[in-house]
């Protein structure tokens, strides 16, 4: 079954690209600055494959899961400080990452459901 392309994929795309630049214009720190980029290279990665091919792996619920990354990674890492403009990069990042993930998971899933009746 070949899957169809999904808006959603750019979206999560484009985020997991502003995270992993996001650290040259915004105030950070080293630990937010590998957390950033290493969770924005893996989004960008995951979002290039499904944009990519498709058909080869169903990645969304993982995504989804990297943008419950991106929300937590302030507390989890240490720089959730109001003062740390990086903590809210990761929030807006986050939260767009997981609810458009979440939405491209719903459709695979109605997608599927209505290609198997």
């Amino acid at each position: 079954m070949k899957k169809t392309l999904h808006p959603q994929d750019v979206i999560t795309l484009v985020a997991g690209i502003y995270a992993f630049l996001s650290p040259i214009w915004t105030t950070t720190t080293t630990t937010a600055t590998a957390t950033m980029v290493v969770l924005g290279i893996i989004t960008a990665l995951l979002s290039l494959t499904e944009l990519v091919r498709p058909d080869l792996l169903s990645v969304e619920g993982v995504t989804a899961l990297l943008g419950v990354l991106f929300i937590i990674s302030p507390w989890v890492m240490g720089f959730a400080s109001t003062t740390m403009p990086m903590a809210v990069t990761a929030w807006i990042v986050g939260a767009v990452t997981l609810v458009v993930s979440l939405a491209d998971v719903q459709l695979t899933r109605s997608h599927r459901e209505v290609t198997a009746h």
